[in-house]
């Protein structure tokens, strides 16, 4: 009778759950029943409106065998979900997959490994699942806190160690993969889910390396091994989610990666922080790179404060991921990019002169070690903007000098320059240095169609003002930077050095015809390049380099801007160098002296043979044979090599072993060069740079040259005689008086301006500018202005007409019209 009683219970049961009953075998080593559980799925797919109450009978016999430690049937248990959630497509599997991800929660929050393996395997198997209706209110709030512990796992262990954060890891991407499919995928992207995904992640990336880097480099594994990897598999999941990334959470996704560099302070060394950020780069759509770079300046700028080495290691890193965007599009971070650097280099140079102060007052080590940290600093800024700047395409770049050059500092000038006013002169000569450096790498490569799109004036004018200081090394850092922007065909590394060559043809020398625009150029601006290469070689302190890149200045603006013309003043200006060391108007020591002379022989001896004159080849053959004979210290190949071999004094009448204008002239001319200017000495031309300078003023040196080249020949003088008479006389004497009078304005005209200050003069000018203006404006009212007429012409004022009539006898006709 009893058992009558349990099997009449037992058929009053419902039949899913005798069906899920069934598949339960006694001894759970037994596995699952595959036949009784071929009937539960065909009994789930037949019946879909029972899946939800299968599931929760199921979570409730989990739920129970967890708790009772019975973890053979939590297997069975587990087996059986995963086969129904794979079988069941349909509206109703939606309340099975609460209970099915309530079962997975379980297995997770237990402390026995294997359970949360086997949770995590059947959480990563329901994720690729792809359901035919989004779920609105579904979360995995829970299981991204969860996967994200299990990614730190501390197991004493170090096998189960790793295979929990393996689980912990998968767990992860399969929350990425469902949460990005899902209509609502929104959710996963908040920041407080990202705060903890990313973090896991870069945690068991930098783990694996911190190891690998004590080991030595890893051999190649086999695909085994790396599936087993938690490096390789954070990898992985991490460039899934940033290659899921769109414009609206691409910040959200890249900043919790500074916070876990600054936590764990890996800036300094950054080798990490790198290898992250060339992930990050290479894994989102291009078009967001510059949404990275400006996160990397902003949190460049919140740590400006900080250490120099972790500054240098966050420009570091700016550089790879600039290294990486510049290739793409990197949107309107062009500029923004520069003036961040900028302002970096600035509070750098500040923080080094302050140092350096401090250690005036305490000489310690770690003062001086804080300045060199500086430099570090410094220096990687430099390469930033350089690498940046080179990638650039050409009109970008172009811009970016124009901007680097603003902010170079001028003395006494008003510029959008760095403020050097805190700096002081020290300051100010550091902050030029920098960015000049900086300029010159952003320069390198840069191949423009015409000089005058690689040297505008806005540009020329401004990089030029640093030759005139008193010092060598800006003024090696401008003559480079014009060097990159002159030199179209790569000839520079043929002419490095100073020296006499003796074949130039060895050299194969490339270069075009010169066209119309650099011809326009050189007549525009040409006065004022011989100018400063006119002057750099009278400073004082230059030293061979100085004599080697004016050299390569002069060879360069030859091969590629000079026609007849510009041949000509070539060598007027070198005359009028060879006359500088002669004279010595200027007290240079005797070794600028000769490297003056040197460097005149040199770019001679080339240009002779690149105009390809032979008796002006001859000519310049003769003196340096007899130089190198009589005054090898006349030479570079011995004054750069043996500065004791000077001589005492420079004889004005040794012509042999001077360089003659008459003879340059006489072999020019009979090739058909104009030589007439070459008579008249070169002088360099006044302007406002002089009062910038940190140079004696040459204002009381120069002339300007005007044109009296017709009457400066004393051979041309007309010999004719003709008959003196008293009208003869008369007509001289008025023309003397006109002459006379005709030089005393010319000569007004030239001291005023000589003389007068800038401001003066474009006041005067702008006075008759507008004179000129008024009188255009009223000859234009006269012609445009309508007749009057007796009717009376109508005028608005103050929003009311006013008709005012002319009388006919005011009126002025035309002549053709009275009568």
């Amino acid at each position: 009778m009893p058992g009558r009683v349990c099997c009449c219970c037992a058929a009053l049961r419902p039949r899913y759950k005798r069906l899920v009953d069934n598949i339960f075998p006694e001894d759970p080593k037994d596995g699952l029943v595959k036949a009784d559980m071929e009937k539960l799925t065909f009994y789930a797919v037949s019946a879909p409106e029972k899946l939800d109450r299968i599931g929760a009978y199921l979570a409730e016999r989990l739920t129970r065998d967890v708790a009772r430690h019975r973890y053979g049937y939590v297997l069975i248990a587990m087996e059986a979900l995963d086969q129904l959630l794979m079988a069941c497509h349909s509206q109703s599997i939606k309340p099975f997959v609460e209970s099915f991800l309530h079962m997975v929660a379980k297995l997770l929050e237990s402390g026995e490994p294997k359970l949360q393996v086997l949770g995590t395997n059947s959480f990563v198997k329901f994720a690729n699942i792809e359901e035919d209706t989004p779920s609105y209110h579904r979360r995995y709030d829970f299981f991204v806190s969860r996967f994200s512990a299990m990614c730190h796992s501390r197991d004493p262990d170090p096998e189960i160690q790793n295979e929990i954060r393996i689980a912990g890891i998968r767990g992860i991407q399969g929350v990425v993969r469902k949460a990005v499919n899902d209509e609502l995928r929104a959710t996963i992207w908040e920041p407080q889910h990202m705060d903890k995904i990313v973090p896991s992640l870069l945690f068991n990336m930098q783990k694996i390396e911190d190891i690998d880097s004590r080991i030595g480099p890893p051999s190649s594994p086999t695909v085994g091994v790396k599936e087993e990897n938690p490096s390789v598999l954070a990898e992985n999941c991490f460039r899934e989610l940033l290659g899921r990334a769109t414009y609206g959470n691409m910040n959200n996704a890249v900043r919790p990666v500074f916070a876990h560099l600054d936590h764990h302070k890996l800036w300094d060394p950054n080798e990490f922080a790198v290898s992250c950020f060339k992930i990050i780069m290479y894994s989102i759509q291009a078009q967001y790179s510059h949404h990275v770079i400006q996160e990397i300046l902003g949190h460049l700028d919140v740590r400006k404060r900080d250490s120099a080495r972790v500054r240098a290691g966050i420009i570091q890193v700016l550089l790879e991921a600039v290294a990486i965007a510049a290739k793409g599009s990197i949107g309107p971070t062009v500029l923004e990019v520069f003036n961040t650097l900028l302002k970096h280099l600035r509070i750098s140079v500040d923080f080094e002169l302050s140092d350096r102060r401090n250690s005036c007052e305490s000489s310690t080590l770690s003062i001086s070690s804080k300045e060199s940290d500086e430099r570090i600093v410094q220096n990687a800024i430099i390469q930033t903007i350089g690498f940046f700047g080179s990638n650039l395409p050409d009109y970008q770049r172009s811009e970016i000098m124009m901007f680097i050059m603003s902010k170079v500092p001028v003395l006494g000038a008003t510029s959008q320059s760095l403020d050097p006013s805190n700096l002081g002169d020290l300051g100010s000569r550091r902050i030029q240095i920098m960015l000049l450096r900086s300029l010159l790498m952003v320069t390198s490569g840069y191949k423009a169609t015409t000089i005058s799109n690689a040297l505008p004036a806005p540009f020329l004018d401004p990089l030029l003002s640093p030759s005139l200081m008193e010092d060598s090394e800006l003024r090696q850092l401008v003559l480079e930077i014009l060097h990159n922007l002159i030199d179209r065909h790569d000839n520079r590394a043929k002419l490095r050095g100073i020296r006499i060559i003796p074949d130039v043809s060895d050299l194969k020398i490339k270069r075009d015809k010169i066209s119309r625009q650099d011809v326009s150029f050189m007549k525009k601006h040409g006065q004022q390049l011989y100018r400063h290469i006119y002057l750099g070689c009278k400073e004082e302190d230059n030293v061979q380099k100085n004599f080697e890149l004016l050299f390569t200045s002069l060879a360069l603006t030859t091969i590629e801007l000079a026609n007849e013309e510009v041949v000509i003043d070539l060598i007027r200006v070198a005359i009028a160098l060879q006359d500088i060391a002669i004279i010595n108007e200027d007290n240079l020591p005797m070794f600028n002296r000769c490297g003056v002379m040197a460097l005149v022989a040199a770019y001679l001896n080339f240009l002779s043979q690149m105009i390809a004159v032979p008796a002006f080849c001859q000519h310049v053959s003769k003196v340096i044979e007899t130089r190198s004979v009589e005054a090898a210290y006349f030479l570079p190949e011995t004054i750069f090599k043996d500065k004791s071999n000077l001589p005492k004094s420079l004889e004005k009448d040794e012509t042999d072993l001077f360089f003659l204008t008459n003879k340059i002239a006489e072999s020019l001319g009979g090739s058909g060069y104009n030589v007439e200017r070459l008579s008249v000495p070169y002088v360099p031309q006044v302007t406002d740079e002089d009062r910038l300078s940190r140079r004696k003023s040459i204002v009381d040196t120069v002339s300007l040259q005007v044109d009296i080249l017709s009457g400066c020949g004393v051979e041309d003088k007309v010999d004719n005689t003709e008959e003196i008479t008293f009208e003869a006389l008369k007509k001289a004497i008025d023309n003397n008086g006109l002459e006379e009078q005709e030089k005393e304005k010319r000569r007004l005209v030239i001291e005023k301006f000589q003389k007068a200050p800038f401001e003066e003069i474009a006041a005067q000018c702008e006075t008759k500018a507008n004179l000129l203006h008024d009188r255009l404006a009223q000859i234009l009212e006269l012609t445009i202005r309508p007749p009057p007429s007796p009717s009376g012409t109508m005028t608005m004022t103050a929003g009311h007409p006013h008709y005012h009539s002319v009388p006919v006898y005011e009126m002025k006709f035309p002549d053709l019209c009275v009568y």
